[in-house]
């Protein structure tokens, strides 16, 4: 094979490469804009916000150091939604009937119906443990969405990396002998034997 038709071949298949790396990082942005938008627009219908500053709510040290840099805001974002669920219902739920599980005091539940103190924490803790996990949902969604957001970043990135090199191909390609073989033994030359 020629060297040129070579050089032209890998040179074409780099601006496919290329072509398809914009293509999926505008997809990739896509994602992420979507995935972020809507869970920023979800979140900020639920109108919920963190206690302020300095407030009773955030003095215990399970709770506290993982909330007091969002304090006073509105929850709009995955990971406030993590740091709330995590460090503020979860906290709070585990406290309703000493760390025992919705389902572990449903069943008790179930087994004494009479009991109005079961039936309430088994019912508070549905709600607690409920809402925990929508909002965990949240910062997966999220977090799915700034993951394509790097992924879309990357694949910029190498889009135009691809896109020199493709052009630097076709450089190679226009300055090549039409003469010289791909992957053949160099051809030697006579030399002259000075005397």
């Amino acid at each position: 094979m020629k060297r040129r038709t070579f050089d032209v071949l890998t040179t074409w298949v780099g601006a496919g490469l290329t072509v398809m790396l914009l293509v999926a990082g505008a997809l990739l942005w896509v994602g992420f804009s979507f995935a972020t938008n809507n869970v920023h627009d979800q979140l900020a219908a639920q109108k919920i916000f963190f206690p302020a500053a300095g407030s009773k709510a955030l003095a215990p040290a399970d709770i506290g150091p993982y909330l007091n840099k969002y304090a006073g805001q509105q929850m709009v974002n995955g990971a406030q939604a993590e740091a709330y669920a995590d460090h503020f219902i979860a906290v709070h739920v585990k406290a309703i009937a000493g760390g025992k599980t919705y389902a572990e005091v449903s069943a008790a539940a179930q087994v004494d119906p009479k009991n109005a103190a079961l039936q309430t924490q088994a019912n508070t803790l549905f709600k607690g443990e409920t809402l925990r996990s929508m909002l965990l949902d949240a910062y997966a969604f999220w977090k799915v969405g700034q993951l394509a957001k790097l992924g879309s970043i990357a694949a910029f990135v190498l889009a135009g990396l691809m896109f020199v090199l493709t052009i630097l191909g076709f450089r190679h390609a226009s300055v090549v002998s039409t003469k010289d073989q791909f992957l053949a033994p160099p051809t030697r030359t006579a030399r002259r034997r000075v005397a």
